[in-house]
């Protein structure tokens, strides 16, 4: 089945009244412009896998997002699209969240910790973390007290990736072919990872993630063939990995300029040519 025949059924009782156009459709990759919280296009209980980096609430300037809310109204807002991806994945779905492990910009907080503790209220089961060394130093603007015990800071140049799962571990469904090989499974199921970030500038986003966090994920914790999600799709990296890996892909995105890069990227790099586009 692709994933135009999951979202649009020909017969189905349980039809929505309205649902969204894709921003993009192609057989096994579909792009929608809109809000997490919002959308109603994408059944209940059909996916596989998600993996997103949702906003880090660290100011950075999207076009639309605002990135610099209350520590409190972020959590809030964690909370809510965590449930709505909650009711979108089926019993033995994975999540791979990509999160930062604390911050300090606007005061200290355990970013990491309180987002898991908020998934696992909601229902996500905790299986293990993955520790990112993005290998960039350059993260380190700020010392506290220089050379002093009076107030240092300790920044950890790291990022988090929590691996969830929704109530089975034990993937049982799908087509259970696995396409990663023994080289990549011994040093995956190293729980910590050293690559280098992406860079801002060559993808034109703010905060792009490499697409070799989604590769790994998705050949590590999915069946070739299984429903690869991502609520925050940004400049579409895992809907790349997605389609590098024979998996089908669904992407929100609620900016459409970010929705256009998507497409752009997808059609050069992944040569997915549009079929939809609104």
């Amino acid at each position: 089945m692709s994933i135009a025949q999951l979202i649009y059924p020909k017969e189905s009782k349980n039809k929505t009244k309205s649902v969204n156009k894709p921003y993009l459709s192609k057989k096994n990759i579909i792009i929608f412009n809109d809000d997490i919280l919002a959308i109603n296009s994408i059944p209940l209980s059909s996916v596989d896998l998600i993996v997103t980096s949702p906003p880090y609430n660290v100011d950075i300037d999207y076009n639309l997002h605002k990135d610099d809310a209350s520590y409190e109204e972020y959590l809030d807002f964690t909370a809510k699209w965590l449930k709505k991806c909650f009711d979108l994945a089926k019993d033995d779905c994975r999540f791979c969240l990509n999160i930062p492990l604390d911050k300090n910009k606007g005061g200290h907080h355990s970013v990491y910790s309180d987002i898991i503790n908020l998934a696992k209220k909601i229902g996500w089961k905790y299986h293990s973390t993955i520790v990112w060394n993005e290998q960039n130093m350059s993260k380190r603007t700020a010392w506290g007290s220089w050379l002093s015990a009076s107030a240092p800071h300790v920044i950890a140049p790291v990022e988090m990736i929590a691996i969830l799962y929704k109530d089975k571990w034990k993937k049982e469904g799908g087509s259970k072919k696995s396409d990663i090989n023994k080289d990549e499974f011994m040093a995956w199921t190293n729980g910590v990872w050293n690559f280098n970030g992406e860079s801002k500038k060559r993808i034109g986003h703010p905060a792009p993630f490499p697409v070799e966090l989604p590769r790994r994920c998705i050949k590590l914790f999915s069946f070739v063939g299984d429903v690869v999600f991502d609520p925050f799709l940004g400049s579409g990296t895992t809907l790349l990995a997605a389609a590098s890996t024979k998996r089908k892909g669904i992407g929100v995105e609620i900016d459409k300029t970010y929705c256009e890069l998507a497409k752009r990227r997808l059609t050069k790099e992944a040569k997915i040519t549009q079929s939809t586009l609104i």
